[in-house]
């Protein structure tokens, strides 16, 4: 006998507590203060929510829910290291980035 499952867990926007406050960390379009839930799908169905811990970000452009306290734009150096830090920048969300790394951790870009 063979039994095929499918489900899966997600985040969705259950009220909008404040529209436009932020920007997104992934794609720079105008970002929104939220209460969202959790939700539990089987066969794409909801079959159970509950709530999320705090409010957060969510982006309506790319969909993205991140923290509120998350830094947006990165803090700014010193000119001294400008010229070193500009090597170890993501080049699209324009975050540092270790030297070793090959992806942003951040945005998950390839750098």
């Amino acid at each position: 006998m063979f039994f095929f499952f499918v489900g899966g867990l997600e985040q969705q926007v259950r009220q909008v507590l404040k529209s436009g406050v932020g920007r997104c960390i992934n794609c720079n379009s105008r970002a929104d203060l939220v209460e969202y839930e959790k939700v539990l799908k089987l066969f794409f169905v909801p079959v159970w929510r509950w709530p999320g811990k705090e409010p957060l970000m969510h982006c309506n452009n790319c969909k993205l829910f991140f923290p509120q306290d998350l830094p947006f734009p990165p803090p700014k150096i010193d000119s001294s290291s400008a010229a070193v830090s500009e090597a170890l920048r993501c080049p699209f969300c324009d975050r540092l980035v270790e030297p070793e790394f090959r992806f942003c951790p951040f945005c998950g870009s390839a750098i």
